[in-house]
């Protein structure tokens, strides 16, 4: 993940962005009510404001950063893969907030840090595998609030997914606000994120290039379906998802399904230890794609994994990507 200019995500109003210099609102006398949220299809209640949080990965740490909630925060964890955090808006929280692991949550970590909320998602630090699950860490008497984009939908065991990914990103938004009593803040985050992408869906043009989500694999290409972020980046931004009807959020597919749905653009997911520049190398190499009409005319573009995992940089996603694809077809 390159830094990004401070200026493109300080779109956000000085009353909504912590990291541009707002203020967090009082929480008032709400520290000991019980707060009913709907996380997931189900209700859950917490007995008190949350004071020492801790996230996994960018993109929900992120969101208690556009929320001002870093002073809420315990640590978070987090691979040393998501790029350059120096330069992002939410600097200063990076800097005051303690980064626990470099992995990701352990119910050991939660401990030491004596947690009384884990904020994560189901392939986003909760997994069956190891035993780190909401279930788990109740049973340890640590609360969970779980990302509403990774929600498992029950259309199989692990398939996640109930809701639009904008949607999801509002609805969280919106229940931290509640739960941390910062309501004002998240609605004007999410009035604002709404103009941003209103003003890029004013521009999209009428004939929509096919987009495929290329995060990673060789033997197998893993992407995004319907339920994860990068669905309506793309379509917001003016494309159309090749892969809208799978219903699951990030999963794996055959390169077979792509050369037939033959995208006019390809768009990179950029972290890990592969970088963007091998992905697209592999991309423009790889012989079954070779009259695919993304590889034929180089249409490839990079966003950043925070971009594309349900986070606030969203918004701004969607405003590069749509810039590139008012131009693709003359690429």
């Amino acid at each position: 993940m390159r830094t990004l200019l401070a200026a493109a995500l300080c779109l956000v109003t000085t009353a909504t962005a912590t990291g541009c210099g707002a203020s967090v609102e009082s929480t008032g006398g709400a520290e000991t009510n019980a707060v009913t949220l709907t996380n997931c299809g189900r209700k859950v209640t917490y007995d008190k404001v949350p004071e020492r949080v801790v996230t996994n990965d960018v993109g929900i740490t992120e969101l208690m950063f556009a929320l001002g909630l870093e002073d809420r925060m315990a640590g978070f964890a987090m691979p040393d893969d998501k790029g350059d955090l120096s330069g992002v808006p939410w600097k200063d929280g990076y800097d005051k907030v303690k980064w626990i692991s470099k992995d990701q949550l352990t119910k050991e970590n939660v401990l030491d840090a004596r947690a009384d909320l884990v904020f994560a998602g189901w392939n986003y630090g909760f997994r069956d595998d190891g035993g780190f699950t909401p279930e788990a860490l109740e049973k340890l008497g640590i609360p969970s609030y779980i990302l509403t984009e990774s929600c498992r939908n029950g259309r199989t065991k692990t398939s996640r997914g109930i809701m639009p990914p904008l949607e999801a990103l509002y609805a969280d938004l919106t229940n931290l606000g509640k739960l941390f009593g910062v309501e004002k803040r998240a609605a004007a985050l999410i009035a604002d994120f709404k103009k941003q992408i209103a003003a890029v869906r004013s521009e999209v043009p009428e004939k929509r290039p096919k987009v495929f989500l290329y995060d990673s694999g060789q033997g197998q290409p893993f992407t995004s379906g319907r339920y994860a972020a990068p669905e309506q980046i793309i379509s917001e931004a003016g494309g159309l998802n090749v892969m809208h009807d799978v219903e699951d959020s990030w999963t794996t597919v055959g390169w077979e399904s792509v050369v037939e749905r033959d995208p006019d653009v390809i768009v990179i997911c950029d972290y890990g230890d592969v970088s963007a520049e091998q992905k697209k190398k592999f991309l423009l190499s790889y012989a079954p794609l070779r009259n695919v009409s993304a590889v034929k005319h180089g249409r490839i573009f990079v966003l950043d994994y925070v971009d594309l995992v349900e986070s606030p940089r969203n918004p701004s996603a969607v405003a590069r990507l749509g810039a590139y694809l008012r131009t693709a077809e003359s690429r």
